[in-house]
Protein backbone atom coordinates (compact mmCIF):
# COMPACT_ATOMS: atom_id res chain seq x y z
CA UNK A 1 0.00 0.00 0.00
CA UNK A 2 2.54 3.06 -1.13
CA UNK A 3 -0.16 4.96 -2.47
CA UNK A 4 -3.98 6.54 -1.95
CA UNK A 5 -6.53 5.71 -4.05
CA UNK A 6 -8.71 8.11 -6.19
CA UNK A 7 -11.84 7.34 -3.38
CA UNK A 8 -8.86 8.15 -0.63
CA UNK A 9 -7.59 11.72 -2.33
CA UNK A 10 -11.89 12.68 -2.96
CA UNK A 11 -12.72 11.85 0.75
CA UNK A 12 -10.44 13.64 1.62
CA UNK A 13 -10.86 16.34 -0.82
CA UNK A 14 -14.43 16.47 0.48
CA UNK A 15 -13.33 16.59 4.20
CA UNK A 16 -10.95 19.64 3.34
CA UNK A 17 -13.64 21.21 1.64
CA UNK A 18 -16.08 21.29 4.44
CA UNK A 19 -13.50 22.06 7.30
CA UNK A 20 -12.85 25.51 5.18
CA UNK A 21 -16.55 26.14 4.40
CA UNK A 22 -17.29 25.69 8.19
CA UNK A 23 -14.50 28.25 9.13
CA UNK A 24 -15.24 30.65 5.97
CA UNK A 25 -19.65 30.81 7.75
CA UNK A 26 -18.20 30.64 11.30
CA UNK A 27 -15.75 34.08 10.25
CA UNK A 28 -18.79 35.23 8.64
CA UNK A 29 -20.80 35.52 11.97
CA UNK A 30 -18.11 36.87 13.85
CA UNK A 31 -17.73 39.87 11.38
CA UNK A 32 -21.73 40.21 11.34
CA UNK A 33 -21.37 40.60 15.07
CA UNK A 34 -18.44 43.16 14.88
CA UNK A 35 -15.37 40.86 15.70
CA UNK A 36 -12.33 39.60 13.86
CA UNK A 37 -13.22 37.02 11.54
CA UNK A 38 -10.14 35.24 12.93
CA UNK A 39 -11.93 34.30 15.57
CA UNK A 40 -13.21 31.37 13.76
CA UNK A 41 -9.85 29.73 13.95
CA UNK A 42 -10.70 29.42 17.46
CA UNK A 43 -13.22 26.21 16.51
CA UNK A 44 -10.28 24.12 15.30
CA UNK A 45 -8.98 24.49 19.00
CA UNK A 46 -10.48 21.22 21.09
CA UNK A 47 -10.77 23.64 24.47
CA UNK A 48 -10.63 27.22 23.37
CA UNK A 49 -13.49 26.69 20.95
CA UNK A 50 -15.86 26.75 24.40
CA UNK A 51 -14.28 30.09 25.33
CA UNK A 52 -15.35 31.51 22.27
CA UNK A 53 -18.89 30.38 22.33
CA UNK A 54 -18.96 31.58 25.75
CA UNK A 55 -17.68 34.63 24.69
CA UNK A 56 -20.01 35.36 21.71
CA UNK A 57 -22.59 34.32 23.74
CA UNK A 58 -21.99 36.82 27.04
CA UNK A 59 -20.11 39.50 25.66
CA UNK A 60 -22.24 42.72 24.15
CA UNK A 61 -21.70 42.58 20.49
CA UNK A 62 -19.77 45.34 19.27
CA UNK A 63 -22.07 45.74 15.79
CA UNK A 64 -25.23 45.76 18.23
CA UNK A 65 -23.71 48.88 20.30
CA UNK A 66 -22.92 50.66 17.03
CA UNK A 67 -26.91 49.72 15.93
CA UNK A 68 -27.98 51.38 19.29
CA UNK A 69 -25.85 54.51 18.85
CA UNK A 70 -27.29 55.43 15.62
CA UNK A 71 -30.57 54.59 16.51
CA UNK A 72 -30.16 57.49 18.82
CA UNK A 73 -31.96 58.02 22.07
CA UNK A 74 -35.29 56.50 22.71
CA UNK A 75 -38.45 58.60 23.09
Amino acid sequence: MDSFSLWHWLILLVFLGTVVLGLWMMARVAAKAGYSGWWALLTMLPLLNFVMIWVFAFADWPALRERAWSAGPRQ
